[in-house]
């Protein structure tokens, strides 16, 4: 296994902090309740674009799983239950034995890629669904008022967490595709193939 360079580091900074102000700017739309539940697909469209530059500098295993342990210690940091860490994790891991399976080097898996990363993304959600439901809403109501919360759920019953995951995880996908498109030149200058 070859080691970690300084500028791998810098890479796995640059495009964690990236990809979570994508998302982070996105679930601003969740001040709007009906916003809030489809929110997940502009996250993972938006979010797919630094993803896909950050797959042109990744050429070892273990870098996109560091940025997933990144996202969910930031998830925790935010308020989120323990378990976001290890969905972090386990998304950044699934994305790197995507992307090694590719051989760090054929863009066509990138879309893929950006779809799986957003698994991180259901750390996010835990509170609404797992065990906190009550003070999480809670919380919300003392911010924005009782009919917000009514709404928010009326629109959450329990299997809606799969369905966010979903969104979620085609909105990455959809990204890496447009992504794919707008980059074509920034592969080709990567060495990248299809």
């Amino acid at each position: 296994m070859k080691k970690f360079e300084v500028k791998d580091l810098i890479n796995i900074g640059i495009y964690t902090a990236l990809h979570f102000l994508c998302i982070f700017l996105v679930a601003m739309l969740g001040f709007i309740p009906q916003a809030f539940i489809f929110a997940g697909i502009i996250e993972g469209f938006l979010g797919a674009i630094p993803i896909m530059i950050f797959l042109t500098k990744v050429k070892k295993f273990g870098m996109i799983t560091i940025m997933g342990l990144l996202l969910g210690l930031i998830t925790l940091l935010m308020g989120r239950p323990w378990p976001c860490v290890v969905i972090g994790l386990a998304a950044g891991l699934i994305t790197d034995l995507i992307w090694m399976k590719a051989g760090f080097s054929k863009i066509k898996f990138g879309p893929v890629c950006c779809g799986t990363m957003m698994l991180w993304t259901a750390g996010m959600g835990l509170p609404l669904f797992f065990g906190y439901r009550d003070s999480y809403l809670a919380n919300l109501e003392e911010g924005y008022g009782k009919e917000y919360v009514e709404v928010i759920r009326s629109l959450t019953p329990d299997w809606m967490f799969i369905g966010m995951i979903i969104i979620a995880v085609v909105g990455g996908f959809l990204g890496g595709l447009f992504a794919k498109r707008i980059l074509r030149k920034h592969f080709a200058k990567a060495n990248l193939v299809e």
